[in-house]
């Protein structure tokens, strides 16, 4: 495959804020990409643009000809792409880049783009990651004027279904419905409206918010079995200043070591299987000290490690994490992507791949995930922007059934 020209252009995502399209054209045809763009952004993650979203649209219009010598028919081969931008635009023009080389790259070997990340997948030995679903929210990704002002300070609170991929949709889906009933009856101040992820804005604090999702889960099992674990995007460092963690629904301060206890009782309390950036990014001890009480629990980093390989050394060396969040626009590489997901598996650690609060209805994601056979999938429940993610992975889940 030959590309023949690059245009970059702007595109609004579900928040309504600017983010990038790159679309080439090649010998194949043309082909088109979109990248997310995030709100909780971890200080370690690489720059979504080099100097400005327009200074990268201009920057990939003078570098459009240094392509047009190049032969890409490889996943492999975007190192190449890489070389030639040589770090003058940034990680989601990069990501968006890439994204469009590869569904080129795939039209042109009549290949899936997953097919092109292993070709070794068939319906027998390959697996499909577990859906992940943020139910109810809180923290910077909620409104901070909705339900009377107040807000759990937890980002995220996540409903794990042990299921298919179609099942778990209809399951989660049917789950966020009914939490919105719950809500109605506990929430006086409930109004009925999303946050930026689709999930519901509540008045209730962590633990009460907890409590819903404990009837949801005890709920589905009675009604058909179902096994649902629950998760929290605890995303600490947005809440985090001068070594004390300062929570406002209700207002109190937490010293680190409170933290963690606290952390701690709520993981035995509600059987979490999934805590997410329970501390601060820089904290890795405190990381290492909660996988060390909980080695059965999946102790997630997404700030603390920004899908970048020398953060993830780092947490292995000091036994940090049992999981970590991928997210490529993150680092905008693909082959960095592919560098953190294999050094993750080598040391045993669970890999999430995830969408972000701005999304678009670019659907690569899911072919990735699948792709680099990650162990969960993180893409929100409801709105078009993440069920097109989500029925991209049950395509792809119906065509090896």
């Amino acid at each position: 495959m030959k590309i023949k020209d690059v245009i970059a252009n702007i595109l609004l995502d579900s928040r309504k804020e600017k983010t990038v399209i790159v679309t080439i054209k090649t010998n194949v045809g043309n082909f088109s990409a979109s990248a997310p763009t995030g709100k909780s952004t971890g200080k370690y993650e690489a720059k979504s643009y080099r100097k400005s979203i327009e200074g990268d649209i201009s920057k990939l219009k003078e570098l459009s000809e240094y392509f047009s010598e190049e032969e890409l028919n490889t996943f492999e081969d975007l190192k190449r792409v890489e070389d030639n931008v040589d770090n003058h635009i940034g990680a989601n023009t990069l990501f968006a880049l890439e994204s469009a080389v590869l569904k080129a790259i795939a039209k042109e070997k009549k290949k899936e783009i997953w097919q092109l990340i292993n070709s070794q997948l068939n319906k027998k030995n390959a697996k499909f990651p577990r859906l992940v679903g943020n139910c109810i929210g809180g923290g910077k990704h909620s409104a901070e004027n909705s339900n009377g002002g107040k807000k759990p300070d937890f980002q995220e609170f996540l409903l794990i279904p042990e299921e298919s991929i179609l099942d778990s949709f209809d399951t989660n889906q049917n789950a966020q419905v009914e939490a919105g009933v719950i809500l109605k009856n506990v929430d006086e101040k409930f109004n009925g409206k999303r946050n930026d992820e689709n999930a519901w804005q509540t008045s209730l604090d962590n633990k009460k918010v907890l409590e819903v999702l404990k009837d949801l889960r005890e709920n589905a099992f009675d009604e058909k079995e179902t096994v649902i674990d629950l998760g929290l995007d605890i995303a600490s460092s947005g809440f985090y200043s001068r070594k004390k963690y300062h929570y406002l629904n209700p207002k109190f301060e937490r010293t680190i070591e409170e933290q963690l206890d606290y952390i701690s009782n709520l993981i035995s309390n509600f059987d979490i299987l999934y805590i997410e950036d329970p501390f601060d990014e820089e904290d890795f001890e405190s990381f290492s000290k909660l996988l060390k009480k909980f080695p059965q629990r999946l102790i997630v980093g997404d700030d603390l490690t920004v899908t970048n390989s020398k953060r993830l050394e780092k947490a292995i060396k000091m036994k940090s994490i049992s999981g970590i969040i991928v997210k490529p626009n993150q680092c905008g590489s693909l082959i960095e992507v592919k560098k953190v997901v294999e050094l993750a598996k080598k040391n045993n650690i669970k890999t999430i791949f995830s969408h972000r609060s701005g999304e678009t209805d670019e659907s690569i994601l899911a072919d990735l995930a699948f792709g680099f056979q990650a162990d969960f999938f993180k893409c929100g429940i409801s709105g078009k922007e993440r069920e097109a993610k989500l029925k991209r992975l049950m395509e792809i889940e119906k065509g090896l059934i």
